[in-house]
């Protein structure tokens, strides 16, 4: 059996709301890439239909969660890029120093434990600890990607690859399409904007 067109006739049969959602994440990502403020009216968007299919198809209780987080957290998001730098103007790209991803990675790895225990203990979520990887490491690098720290793409392509083998495991394809997209998105994301923080710096 070829695998590639066995793939694109399951990608094909994908629900409509993965199909919104994969669209407005793409197109999220293009606009973070570029450092435009309104890439999170856009992933707000693609996260309510993302939440729906999370919840409603794949039972991935977890990462349903996460998109009602991103839901909510996007107001503050589009705030600080809009008006969070100095004067009320667009926020700079920045750099985090190494102590804070040391407590990012104790941290992140304490809550994920934690939160696929509780998922695993009382209820009938799939995955709970794998899924609870990305989950908490996506909360709290979506706290970097707000105050625009560089570093935060480089997160995001462990967390991607982890959401690559968490949906093909579960028969969603169309979302490891979409993350193989992410994965390319955050090299593009993350050369754009070390070359924003080199002309800052100069």
């Amino acid at each position: 059996m070829n695998l590639l067109p066995a793939l694109l006739s399951q990608i094909a049969t994908q629900h409509w709301s993965e199909w919104i959602a994969v669209s407005c994440a793409i197109l999220y990502l293009v606009l973070a890439a570029r450092g435009n403020p309104w890439c999170w009216a856009v992933g707000m968007t693609g996260c309510a239909f993302w939440a729906y299919a999370a919840f409603e198809i794949y039972g991935l209780y977890i990462d349903g969660g996460l998109q009602l987080f991103y839901i909510g957290i996007s107001f503050l998001g589009f705030y600080k890029w809009k008006y969070g730098g100095s004067g009320g103007e667009e926020l700079p790209v920045s750099t985090l120093p190494l102590k804070y991803h040391i407590a990012i990675w104790i941290g992140g790895i304490a809550l994920s434990l934690l939160v696929g225990a509780i998922f695993d203990s009382y209820t009938d979520a799939t995955a709970p600890f794998l899924n609870a990887f990305p989950t908490v490491f996506s909360v709290l690098t979506t706290f970097m990607a707000i105050w625009k720290k560089l570093e935060n793409w480089l997160y995001w392509l462990l967390i991607d690859t982890v959401y690559v083998y968490l949906y093909w495991s579960q028969g969603g394809y169309l979302f490891v399409l979409l993350f193989f997209i992410y994965l390319v998105m955050a090299v593009i994301g993350f050369l754009s904007w070390k070359k924003q923080f080199s002309q800052q710096v100069i």
